[in-house]
């Protein structure tokens, strides 16, 4: 007989075939402009799913996390546009600088916990955020980089086409969910899951935890620079605001509402905030209320998020079909043993 949780991982298995098939298909039928908000959100399910394994994961609630982000698309768009690096070169370097400086900071950050670690991720993130505005010289200060060219693959694709880049972005989606699926079921992730739930116990079983701690930072910081990487092909202008405080919060709204912990949570909750960004930004300047709004009634009718409310509403379907074992042992009926 099939285990609840078989059951729950053929379930979440059967959902995740149906939306890439969903997701594969829709767009030659759709509108451009759809096209183009369904890429700018596989780009920002990436960023979001990064700050997952931190958050969800890990138990490391952290508010700066758009910087590494950030530190990967002025990567790409400086040695795109100065140096005419090619797209490998532009892709390993970026991961690389944002990974490395992730490993840098976070010598320093995983000192702090709770509160504390939030507020200084968030300080540092408004450093790069300064730095970024005021290097006029490298960073073009408040006026960004343009012209960015688009990823030249050398499959005589005509990556201008939105559709073309779409799918050239569902891969690479799809690739960075297999690859952080795989590291939260590895016997790394369940340490991290376990490091969540209970430091001491984990240190007292003889784990580093510490250290796994900052690897998970590490690699967190290299998944938000391959976002990075494709949101300057994408948007082919990168700028201050990429590192802003609106940007690191916009982050942080994706997994909260989304679901932490859930992998999948944060990638729907990049959905709903990308293309209610876009909607709502039409019809009004305040769209950022209307954000807060969004987040706020979240907070209190599904502070789990999104998936965390499914999860409830499936385990209550659950239980209502399921007897009570303590009734049905009781109205068993008793046959006496022959002597």
């Amino acid at each position: 007989m099939m285990t609840m949780n078989a059951k729950s991982r053929s379930w979440l298995l059967i959902n995740l075939i149906t939306v890439t098939v969903v997701l594969g298909l829709l767009p030659p039928v759709l509108p451009e402009y759809l096209v183009l908000l369904m890429t700018q959100s596989l780009i920002f399910c990436i960023v979001a799913m990064s700050l997952d394994l931190l958050m969800g994961y890990t138990g490391l609630v952290s508010l700066g996390h758009a910087a590494y982000f950030a530190i990967g698309a002025y990567t790409t768009a400086i040695l795109s546009t100065r140096y005419g690096s090619g797209f490998a070169v532009c892709l390993f370097s970026s991961i690389g600088m944002s990974a490395g400086l992730a490993a840098c900071i976070g010598l320093f950050v995983l000192r702090a916990v709770g509160v504390y670690f939030l507020m200084i991720t968030l300080g540092i993130a408004m450093c790069f955020w300064g730095l970024i505005f005021k290097w006029n010289s490298l960073t073009g200060g408040e006026n960004g980089i343009s012209a960015i060219s688009r990823p030249d693959l050398g499959l005589h694709l005509n990556m201008l086409d939105p559709v073309t880049f779409y799918y050239l972005m569902l891969i690479i989606f799809a690739i960075c969910f297999v690859l952080m699926l795989l590291l939260i079921q590895s016997p790394f992730g369940k340490t991290l899951v376990g490091t969540r739930d209970s430091e001491s116990r984990m240190r007292v079983l003889g784990y580093n935890v510490w250290l796994h701690k900052y690897l998970a930072y590490i690699i967190a910081g290299g998944f938000a620079g391959v976002g990075g990487v494709f949101y300057a092909y994408f948007n082919r202008f990168v700028g201050a605001d990429d590192s802003s405080l609106y940007r690191c919060m916009e982050v942080f709204l994706m997994v909260s509402i989304g679901g932490r912990g859930t992998l999948v949570g944060p990638g729907i909750g990049a959905f709903l905030i990308t293309f209610l960004k876009n909607i709502v930004s039409v019809y009004t300047k305040r769209w950022v209320m209307v954000m807060a709004v969004v987040y706020m009634l979240c907070a209190k009718y599904t502070p789990m998020g999104i998936m965390g409310y499914l999860k409830q509403l499936q385990k209550k379907g659950e239980e209502r079909y399921e007897p009570d074992n303590e009734k049905y042992r009781s109205s068993r009926l008793e046959v006496p043993r022959a002597d």
